[in-house]
């Protein structure tokens, strides 16, 4: 594993925008505060960012609404027009692919080349998308007893409020973003403190793509502060989260407490990849290794609870540990690495406190389980075998590089353990027999069942969970549902 960290670039002229947004104004926060923001990869300072709190999302909330209602804005624009400006914004997120890889790269310490040709194409994609549904959001005629005339339209919920986490920045904001926009809604996001810059350099893009004053807002802040009142304000129709299972409940208890907002969650998970002894193993391995192993193992699909049947279970942990093993760790700006650092030290921590549980509750560590360097917040693949369902490793979200592989041999017997837990975000089946694979993809209690394959996004298929991974849908025709409402309108004739 490659270990050496080279000096990072000047971030002088890169780091353009360190304010809050609102109204198309950059401005300070009301209280004069700011946080730093940190490279994960040395542990030092990028920039002081300004910190949002409750009379910056006042501000940001009569804003969205002044837009939301003034004529000919947002809400009352030709739905084409909102559609060419969604394009507009991909086309500048595409002319600005290098700086844009580099700040997530820098804030987030995912490898640039990873940020390159993963995330901002999936970016422009979820944009381009949603521009191409902004003038088809339509209602229906419906037939109904006696002369009446009835029909439903589609309108946009109003002020939305937006809460986005640190793993994918860029990604998170197009998911969140793109569907609320085409519907007509306004936006006031509050963006992750560990990982603001990328969001704060969208914002101006969005200025230069010719949004509305007052259409998007967007505030870099804490989330018990800024991401709290804008879950307790009462002139937020709708809040959209993603992020821990635990403040979902939060988010849930304070939009019922204030004025009954529209939630949408997507929440933690803790998926199950299956692996049969019929799969190819080798495709099975590697796709297993990318299910866990992918953004340092901050995502919270990750294929984190590994069954593997009992007949190819020592084959399989052996050749895992291998690829493990060699996968290079280092630092993010360098073409060749696979595996930047944890996102800050407070992950990185909780990660290793996720190590020492496995092995004081006896499951066999196979590599990893340290520290990788000297600085920054890097940990090295960790593969766990002889892991029991009942373990912390097998039960929590660790989201770290920390791989769990049990085995099973009845496959009912599997898909009870598979659904034994809260979440229910994804899974995944590596088999050749495709009556295995339905029967799994049809038992198996999660949102996406990928089979022969993992982490396969695409703007157009929706995503979400079951249980306690969330409500509601993102992506796809179905994110579209999340960000209106449904009029029905009967007509005597």
């Amino acid at each position: 594993m490659a270990t050496v960290l080279t000096e990072p670039p000047s971030t002088a002229n890169l780091i353009k925008q360190t304010k809050i947004l609102i109204d198309n104004k950059w401005v300070d926060s009301v209280s004069g505060k700011s946080f730093e923001t940190i490279n994960p990869a040395t542990g030092e300072v990028l920039a002081k960012v300004a910190e949002a709190d409750a009379p910056d999302v006042e501000l940001a909330v009569k804003a969205a609404r002044k837009a939301f209602h003034a004529k000919s804005v947002w809400r009352r624009m030709s739905a084409s027009e909102r559609g060419k400006l969604l394009n507009r914004l991909a086309d500048l997120i595409e002319a600005n692919i290098e700086e844009l890889a580099t700040l997530e790269s820098l804030d987030n310490g995912k490898p640039k080349h990873v940020a390159r040709s993963a995330d901002l194409p999936l970016v422009s994609a979820c944009y381009r998308y949603y521009a191409g549904w902004a003038d088809k959001i339509q209602g229906k005629t419906i037939p109904i007893s006696g002369d009446y005339f009835c029909y439903t339209r589609h309108e946009p919920v109003g002020v939305v409020g937006q809460i986005i986490p640190w793993n994918f920045p860029l990604l998170m904001q197009a998911w969140k973003l793109a569907p609320a926009l085409a519907c007509g809604n306004t936006v006031v996001m509050k963006v992750a403190e560990q990982t603001p810059l990328s969001a704060l350099r969208i914002g101006e893009l969005i200025i230069e793509a010719g949004f509305p004053e007052g259409v998007v807002n967007i505030l870099p802040g804490y989330g018990p502060t800024a991401g709290g009142a804008i879950a307790r304000h009462m002139d937020v129709d709708k809040i959209a989260f993603t992020g821990s299972t635990e403040v979902g409940h939060l988010i849930m208890k304070a939009s019922a407490e204030s004025n009954l907002k529209r939630v949408t969650l997507e929440l933690g998970g803790k998926s199950p990849n299956i692996v049969f002894a019929d799969a190819d193993m080798k495709e099975a391995v590697e796709g297993s290794h990318f299910a866990l192993f992918f953004n340092q193992g901050q995502c919270c699909c990750a294929g984190s609870r590994v069954f593997v049947e009992e007949k190819v279970y020592d084959e399989f942990v052996e050749r895992s540990t291998e690829r493990a093993k060699r996968r290079t760790v280092g630092n993010p700006l360098e073409r060749t690495t696979e595996q930047g650092p944890q996102v800050d030290n407070d992950q990185f921590e909780k990660v290793m406190g996720y190590v020492q549980s496995g092995k004081q509750e006896g499951a066999k560590l196979m590599c990893g389980g340290e520290r990788v360097g000297d600085r920054g917040y890097f940990v090295a693949p960790t593969v766990f075998s002889d892991v029991k369902d009942e373990m912390k490793i097998a039960q929590e979200e660790i989201f770290g590089p920390v791989m769990s592989i049990m085995k099973f041999k009845d496959v009912d017997d599997l898909v009870e353990r598979a659904n034994k837990t809260i979440y229910g975000l994804a899974a995944a089946v590596w088999t050749r027999d495709i009556g295995k694979a339905h029967h799994i993809a049809n038992n198996v209690r999660a949102g996406t069942v990928w089979i022969n394959c993992y982490d396969v996004f695409d703007a157009g298929a929706p995503f979400g969970g079951f249980k306690q991974s969330g409500i509601g849908r993102e992506l796809g025709e179905y994110g579209l549902q999340q960000y209106s409402e449904i009029k029905t309108v009967t007509v005597k004739l």
